[in-house]
């Protein structure tokens, strides 16, 4: 037999490993540097507004992640419990993503527009007020502290650095964003919506401050999961690409 000489000779056996490793390495790795992009970008797709973006940074310095998932996949149960499976495109603008690999809480990739903002800063506070069973940890504090306007400003242009597409418009009126984002009433809601289509503004019962807080800011993150992509047209076969 012609494999014999690899099954009596290990060190040939592991040549011939290596030499096949290699072949199929090339083979999966090599057509990678003649694209551009590895995920195709779907309709809806924006960066997240800046009092978004301050809310994604709060949860990952919460680490939130550790017990909740961003990620349904492509099984039935999933889908039926948590609705579409996540596209890469979903993440696109992710630094770090949040998909996570652990879910002692549930996937939180569609959670946005489940529950009123009132109801996802009363949990932030007091989980089990409103969940008996729960065992999160309450964050009180996140409803008194102001979020730093200027540092978000910096935030966004070191994003922009790598690849999200925040444009100079956006960061100029990026202080301006964070206000709109929590007053409903005002012209720069209007202004907001445009450079941000589908930005939820925040409506907290107990908030007295022009300022938005931390917790304001989570809870806008929060509503926007999964809410940029609609789902209800989406068609993977590319309608709904770019």
């Amino acid at each position: 037999m012609k494999h014999e000489v690899f099954e009596k000779n290990s060190l040939i056996l592991l040549v011939g490993i290596l030499i096949a490793v290699s072949i199929g390495g090339l083979a999966q790795i090599a057509p990678l540097f003649w694209i551009d992009s590895t995920i195709e970008k779907v309709k809806g797709m924006r960066p997240y507004t800046p009092l978004e973006q301050v809310g994604r940074d709060i949860y990952v310095r919460e680490g939130c992640y550790g017990c909740h998932s961003q990620m349904i996949r492509t099984l039935r149960d999933e889908v039926e419990r948590y609705g579409h499976y996540s596209l890469a495109a979903e993440s696109m603008y992710d630094h770090p993503f949040q998909w996570g690999s652990k879910r002692t809480g549930p996937d939180l990739a569609r959670v946005g527009g489940k529950y009123s903002d009132q109801w996802q800063a009363d949990h932030l506070v007091a989980p089990r007020a409103l969940v008996p069973e729960s065992i999160m940890p309450g964050y009180p504090w996140l409803a008194t502290t102001r979020i730093d306007a200027p540092s978000t400003v910096e935030r966004l242009k070191t994003l922009r650095l790598v690849g999200v597409p925040y444009s100079d418009e956006m960061i100029v009126n990026a202080e301006r964003d964070l206000v709109a984002q929590i007053d409903p009433e005002s012209r720069s809601a209007r202004d907001l919506l445009q450079r941000y289509p589908k930005a939820k503004v925040v409506r907290l019962d107990n908030s007295s401050t022009p300022h938005p807080t931390e917790l304001e800011a989570l809870v806008a993150y929060l509503q926007i999961l999964g809410q940029m992509v609609d789902f209800a047209t989406f068609d993977a076969a590319g309608p709904n690409l770019r």
